[in-house]
């Protein structure tokens, strides 16, 4: 039996911000900034504690306007997410695409989450040591829209050194996958895959 449109766009936007928001809520006040750990023992995946203050994957425009900015801009595409959702579902779109973009709009809706609220209900995480307090006593650590998103998914799948004779980065470190990126990330990032995967299907 096919999934009706609209449940299977709450049931993907409610789904994916369960798993994320569970996930950032118990690093952020069971770990250390920097701690990692090793998923089932594997020497390529890793749940691994960091914070910033943009973009997915890690990538910002830093502090200030360029933040807000940033907040403004998510709460934006949101609601132009969730225009394009409900006209593919009136029009009966397939699944796949309406799935999508309900991933994407998932992953926006929970990366605006820790930017606009976990500002307000943390203390800082101190960067030498230091867990964070789930409301603390004295307030949160930033005002809302300033909050910084949480990233902990870590594989880095292929380790090894440049080789020595490869222009400005011989003999350095490398390592494929390095960005840290959590579950919004993910989610943004499979919604895009689809639709590059599937335009031709989805736009005739």
């Amino acid at each position: 039996m096919k999934m009706n449109r609209t449940v299977l766009f709450f049931v993907l936007v409610l789904s994916v911000l369960l798993v994320d928001q569970t996930s950032k809520f118990w690093v952020k006040t069971n770990m250390e900034y920097g701690d990692q750990f090793s998923v089932l023992g594997l020497d390529w995946a890793y749940i691994h504690f960091v914070e910033n203050n943009g973009m997915a994957f890690g990538f910002s425009l830093g502090d200030g306007l360029g933040k807000l900015f940033l907040s403004i801009f998510r709460i934006l595409a949101v609601g132009v997410l969730v225009y394009y959702i409900f006209k593919f579902i009136k029009e009966e779109a397939p699944r796949l695409l309406v799935a999508s973009f309900s991933l994407i709009l998932a992953g926006a809706v929970g990366n605006i989450l820790d930017s606009a609220f976990y500002g307000l209900l943390f203390s800082e995480t101190p960067y030498h040591g230091g867990i964070a307090e789930f409301l603390p006593q004295n307030g949160g650590y930033a005002p809302f829209l300033y909050g910084k998103v949480v990233d902990m998914l870590y594989f880095p799948l292929v380790e090894g050194n440049y080789p020595n004779w490869f222009p400005w980065v011989g003999g350095e470190h490398f390592a494929f996958f390095r960005p840290v990126f959590n579950v919004a990330d993910a989610a943004i990032s499979t919604g895009i895959g689809f639709i590059l995967v599937f335009q031709r299907r989805f736009f005739k």
